[in-house]
């Protein structure tokens, strides 16, 4: 059952960080032969996340490189404050966050060069 209460989110995190590194790309059609992690339809095209290497392999444009911290708790849709807090603690250490929620679990694109950082300040949430 998905958990909406904030204290029980935070209490059960369980952040996990990915080893693929990802990029966000805006395009006007996603390749056939590209399967991406996330498409969303914006005014100025479809902005993808996909793995660094598919998007090297399909000659794509971006900007940064990113990794992916996933937190485990089964989080709700309506649950209020969550991306709040995390944004809040990587924030105070200035780190970008992207977040992107899915059904079951929140996932937060962080620069690949400080992901292992962000991953201990998102840990840190659960202790306190």
């Amino acid at each position: 059952m998905a958990i909406k209460d904030l204290r029980i989110l935070l209490s059960d995190l369980k952040p996990t960080l990915d080893s693929e590194v990802y990029v966000f790309c805006l395009l006007e059609t996603v390749p056939k032969t590209l399967t991406p992690l996330s498409v969303f339809q914006e005014e100025e095209g479809r902005s993808i996340i996909c793995k660094k290497l598919d998007a090297e392999a399909h000659e794509l444009e971006f900007d940064a490189t990113f990794k992916r911290i996933t937190l485990a708790v089964y989080s709700s849709l309506e649950a209020v404050g969550l991306t709040a807090e995390i944004s809040r603690v990587l924030t105070e250490a200035n780190i970008s966050a992207n977040v992107v929620a899915a059904y079951s679990h929140d996932h937060v694109f962080v620069p690949e060069a400080r992901a292992v950082e962000a991953l201990e300040l998102i840990r840190a949430l659960s202790k306190n």
